[in-house]
């Protein structure tokens, strides 16, 4: 299982700093051939076995680059190299001597930082630590540099903390121009695009695409909607005898008699009291023959009221109907009358009809 880590700067343990001795002292090493660095001092608790480290910095490089310096110690699967994280103050001691030396860290804010990866195994862990520093060179030209001793924190898993030191590295740092023999200075590089992720207008884009297919969706929901089958408005049926009342009634405000279409009119009185019949008893009274009309009116029970004026008015009918014979003015009228009558004779009458009668001052 392998476990990395993108680090925000460089550790330097609490206590572990980057301390380089006075300038008085450092010019009498280097009379006598030698430097000693004050920048780490090991600690490895009693009990505690030195963690094996190997580590690789580049032999040459270039001022104002990065050189990876990479570590890669193998430790317990209970231990945990730099705890603490990486952590750098400029205004420490330690990073004033660091700059002394010529190097510094990238910030890590720039995506330059010191990278931690850890690989665990059976027996052991391999944690590989690469911090890059960046030579800067005092003078110009070809300068041999050397890098100080980094401490490396390591946590075991009963806490203690066991400090281990690199190696000090040189390197052969040359400027940029080096190979060139007479260099000229250079204009900046023309700038490139820079790309931003435009979140807002993502958003206002998805929301005006989802409302588009909503609106959509909506539109045909209601179109569908109102194509719907519409069922048509119920109108109640008129009663048979409100009808025919209605009916006779049209027939007397008509103008057939004053233009002198008595048998029109008797034609039509007799009509709307044999519809009427039917509508009332349950017989078709327009197809049906006076005989068949008196034979089903007479098995009405209780029995028809008034049933032998119904069978004067249905041959006096026939006899219009059939034998030719022309009405008079008079005869239509009473014609009229009697369907009124037949009609007012049949209409049912309602349960509370003798209290309304009798509320309104009627005999029983």
């Amino acid at each position: 299982m392998t476990r990395a880590k993108s680090v925000p700067a460089f550790v330097l343990a609490a206590g572990m700093a980057f301390v380089a001795r006075p300038a008085a002292a450092q010019e009498a090493d280097a009379d006598a051939g030698a430097r000693v660095w004050a920048s780490c001092v090991e600690r490895v608790p009693e009990g505690a076995s030195r963690p094996k480290i190997t580590e690789t910095f580049p032999e040459r490089g270039t001022s104002g680059w990065a050189a990876p310096l990479e570590i890669t110690v193998v430790h317990g699967k209970g231990e945990t190299v730099m705890p603490g994280g990486f952590r750098v103050e400029r205004a420490s001691d330690s990073y004033k001597a660091l700059e002394e030396a010529g190097f510094v860290v990238p910030d890590p804010d720039g995506g330059a930082g010191p990278v931690a990866a850890t690989e665990a195994g059976e027996a052991s862990s391999t944690t590989k630590v690469t911090i890059p520093f960046v030579a800067l060179p005092k003078k110009p030209g070809r300068n041999v540099m050397m890098l100080p001793p980094v401490p490396i924190t390591l946590a075991r898993a009963s806490g203690d903390i066991v400090t281990v030191c690199t190696s000090p590295h040189p390197i052969l740092v040359e400027d940029p121009i080096a190979n060139e023999l007479d260099p000229k200075v250079r204009p900046n590089p023309e700038g490139r695009p820079q790309r931003e992720e435009w979140v807002l207008a993502k958003q206002v884009a998805a929301g005006a695409l989802v409302g588009a297919i909503l609106t959509a969706i909506g539109a045909w929901l209601f179109v569908r909607w109102s194509r719907r089958p519409k069922a048509a408005p119920y109108v109640a049926p008129k009663l048979p005898w409100i009808a025919a009342l209605e009916e006779l009634e049209a027939i007397r405000a008509s103008n057939l008699l004053a233009d002198g279409k008595n048998d029109e009119y008797f034609d039509r009185v007799s009509d709307c009291v044999r519809k009427y019949l039917g509508a009332r008893y349950g017989f078709d009274g327009l197809e049906s023959t006076t005989d068949e009309m008196q034979r089903t009116l007479a098995r009405v029970r209780p029995p028809v009221r008034g049933l032998d004026t119904i069978t004067r008015f249905l041959e006096e009918a026939d006899l219009v109907k059939f034998a030719r014979v022309v009405p008079s003015e008079d005869d239509c009228l009473a014609a009229l009358e009697r369907g009124i009558t037949i009609v007012r004779n049949t209409t049912p009458v309602s349960k509370d009809a003798p209290a309304r009668k009798e509320a309104a001052g009627g005999a029983p």
